[in-house]
């Protein structure tokens, strides 16, 4: 089969959060599988500069009708592994720029203009090389008008550019709305300016694009294919999602087993297993004094890698300082993000520097370290579409507490609801609801025992995405 992926981050080359992982990780499973993969990524600054990139080769020039201008780009190409492809669309003055989507502080005035631009690019190449895709994967907004250019592409040149499109929607939350002066720029008929087409309350919506005219529309938990259909979490979509609701599936990510492994992770000062945890407590001594916390420290440490962002429940957890301050613990946040949240945490780790630490970075090793080294994982999400770190967590010992919301509700079992199964403990995102998880979490860690058999549970379960490609690879043989 010949799979296209559309997406603008992929890891190792540029990420901001999972959906960097969950493509790279499916493309590398499909092409493990002897599928032949292609990857459509945006040619960024960094993506450019990356090593791996060294050896691109210049596949073709594009001429982009924008409107009533024309812009011109080009295509590189390389491949990373065999049966995997990755086409980077390039055109300096959209992509050559320090971060994917805006300033840190706002998203760049002209996203609308570079995804359009972008969207094109993979249309144009499609149409202009050999690929013949048999499915297009397009993933997340910014690259959701695809699948309704490559239909008015097919009508126009009289060809086929895909057999079929699929739509994966990895946050409802971000949708791509812009002026509905931009729609111009698609060169799209008139007739799709309306509300069947891309119009949205006088603006118009990229990803409501790509749910209407995809073939087939996903998202990336059983979980949040619901919750997207009601008026709490479908952030204004779910009516347009309730019109696709026969045509959509929520299939969980996977995490690279590769790269997410404790007993081969080579960023670890110490690698360990379910059946041998010697190494964990090693990794646990190199966090608390990576962050001059004590190395003998007996009590349990909680861990948290996420963006610093209200829909990663970092309200709740601010509201829970005092638990952090009264007890016998210690908690370490990695994270960037709203500058009210970065300054709040300051403010906590000011109060109690011995016993709460975090770090402003994006490090991909220490979120490693912190999942090796860490007792509990704390994710009290507000939403969650799916999630990676739940996942990481119980690969890594690390046994997570978890909001019941989207993917997280999918892929976590209560310790206290189900004794024989429970992999972690879950709460309702409210402070009294991690407040208590926090607290069962003190009770879980003095029984050893008890603690011992949910860790070991976790992770022996199988996230990989072996398991969660073969998911995709049925939907797809579903709808060709």
């Amino acid at each position: 089969m010949k799979i296209v992926h559309v997406a603008s981050e992929l890891f190792p080359y540029v990420k901001t959060g999972g959906l960097a992982d969950a493509v790279a990780a499916l493309s590398v499973a499909l092409a493990d599988e002897q599928h032949e993969v292609a990857v459509f990524l945006p040619g960024y600054r960094q993506v450019l500069e990356h090593p791996y990139v060294a050896h691109a080769t210049r596949k073709l020039r594009l001429k982009i009708e924008m409107g009533d201008d024309f812009m011109s780009g080009h295509v590189e190409v390389f491949s990373p592994r065999p049966n995997l492809d990755i086409y980077l669309i390039c055109r300096d003055e959209f992509f050559d720029r320090s971060n994917p989507y805006g300033t840190g502080q706002r998203d760049y005035e002209d996203n609308a203009e570079r995804f359009i631009f972008f969207a094109k690019g993979v249309v144009n190449t499609l149409r202009l090389t050999d690929l013949q895709a048999d499915v297009v994967h397009c993933h997340d907004w910014q690259a959701s008008l695809v699948p309704l250019l490559l239909r008015v592409a097919e009508r126009r040149h009289d060809l086929t550019l895909a057999l079929r499109t699929v739509f994966t929607i990895h946050n409802i939350a971000f949708q791509g709305v812009f002026s509905e002066s931009i729609f111009a720029r698609t060169n799209l008929p008139e007739e799709l300016n309306n509300i069947d087409g891309l119009e949205y309350y006088n603006q118009i919506s990229f990803m409501k694009g790509g749910i209407l005219f995809a073939d087939q529309v996903t998202t990336v938990s059983p979980r949040y294919s619901e919750e997207i259909q009601t008026e709490e979490f479908g952030c204004g979509l779910d009516g347009v999602v309730q019109a696709r609701a026969d045509d959509l599936v929520g299939l969980l990510n996977g995490i690279d087993t590769e790269i997410w492994n404790p007993s081969i992770d080579a960023s670890l000062p110490a690698r360990y297993s379910a059946d041998d945890l010697k190494g964990k407590a090693k990794c646990r001594e190199a966090l608390l004094n990576s962050h001059g916390l004590d190395p003998k420290f007996k009590g349990p440490v909680f861990g948290m890698v996420c963006r610093l962002a209200e829909q990663k429940g970092i309200d709740l957890l601010l509201d829970n300082a005092d638990f952090f301050l009264k007890n016998n613990c210690r908690l370490i946040v990695l994270g960037k993000g709203e500058e009210r949240y970065e300054q709040a945490l300051h403010d906590l780790v000011a109060k109690a520097p011995d016993k709460i630490a975090m770090s402003l970075v994006l490090d991909e090793a220490m979120s490693h370290l912190i999942e090796a080294g860490s007792d509990f994982f704390v994710m009290p999400s507000l939403f969650e579409p799916c999630g990676l770190n739940q996942m990481y967590s119980q690969a890594y010992g690390a046994v997570p507490l978890t909001s019941e919301v989207g993917g997280l509700a999918d892929t976590v079992i209560d310790a206290d609801k189900d004794a024989k199964s429970g992999t972690g403990l879950t709460f309702l995102p409210t402070k009294e609801g991690l407040g208590d998880a926090l607290l069962r979490a003190l009770k879980l860690y003095g029984d050893k025992p008890r603690y011992a058999a949910v860790q070991r549970r976790g992770m022996k379960r199988d996230f990989s995405w072996k398991s969660a490609a073969g998911g995709y690879l049925e939907l797809y043989d579903d709808i060709l």
